[in-house]
């Protein structure tokens, strides 16, 4: 997959943020391309930037959570396309919420999208991409599919599942032998709309942090643009990564996360106590 020209990409989530950055960077590659979202005016605005560029732009409304949906969508790339190389499940929400006042149904919905989500596209794609004769599926994680970070239990625990999940597909894929491969990615604080459109609840004020204040203090941390998150995707895939790091403050996280447990750990109960 050094190559992307003329090859053909599926992409979730690429409505805004970085599945619309991937979108615009692919096509700009020579990429064609099949996107989805629940976002139909964020989708159709994506599908306008990547037209134009010579390569062919399909889209569908798509919920990740919905398993023969997205097996559904898969079939159906295939069959507009004539053959799928990569899926990028990118789709994701966030949830900010103490384990003590999480509801079931708040759980549910954050492992529908960020875990289920990624099992599914998995899935439903590999046959497919096994049968391009060449292919990769990149799955989006998190710098808290590093480490835990109190008041993101659910969100962690969903980060680290597709981190874990990724992994022991690589090794499969490789002991298969089969042309088709796999990278996990860690983004940091990226400029999206993620932690402005996620549910943050007010159990947070208890941790330091009030429900309210989550999304401005994102946007004052956030180090990379959508569009540079992209371009070390792309590269990452083409180098067939298994792991790939996006912006500094996940190289930081990254160290950290090497640190004993206890040490870390403590470091951000005191830093919480602190803004409590």
């Amino acid at each position: 997959m050094k190559d992307l020209s003329g090859r053909v990409a599926a992409i979730t989530g690429a409505g805004s943020g970085i599945g619309r950055a991937l979108a615009v960077e692919l096509a700009g590659k020579g990429t064609h391309l099949a996107l989805s979202d629940v976002d139909d005016v964020g989708l159709a605005e994506t599908v306008g930037l990547c037209e134009g560029r010579g390569v062919k732009v399909t889209s569908a409304h798509l919920d990740v959570a919905d398993r023969e949906a997205m097996f559904a969508w898969a079939d159906q790339v295939v069959a507009e396309h004539g053959r799928v190389n990569l899926i990028v499940n990118n789709a994701g929400v966030a949830l900010g919420v103490t384990i003590a006042e999480m509801t079931y149904e708040d759980f549910t919905w954050i492992t529908e999208i960020n875990l289920l989500g990624v099992v599914h596209g998995t899935q439903a794609f590999l046959p497919h991409l096994k049968a391009s004769g060449e292919g990769h599926v990149v799955n989006l994680s998190s710098v808290f599919g590093l480490l835990s970070i109190p008041g993101q239990s659910a969100y962690n625990m969903a980060k680290f599942g597709v981190r874990g999940f990724t992994d022991a597909l690589r090794m499969e894929l490789e002991i298969e032998g089969c042309p088709v491969s796999s990278t996990t990615v860690h983004p940091g604080g990226i400029k999206t709309n993620i932690a402005r459109n996620g549910r943050m609840r007010e159990s947070l004020g208890r941790l330091g942090s009030s429900a309210e204040s989550v999304a401005a203090e994102f946007d004052k941390i956030a180090m990379t643009t959508p569009e540079k998150a992209a371009r070390q995707i792309v590269n990452g895939v083409q180098r067939n990564r298994r792991r790939i790091l996006v912006g500094p403050d996940a190289k930081a996280l990254d160290l950290v996360s090497r640190l004993p447990a206890g040490l870390y750990q403590r470091v951000l109960v005191a830093g919480a106590k602190r803004q409590r």
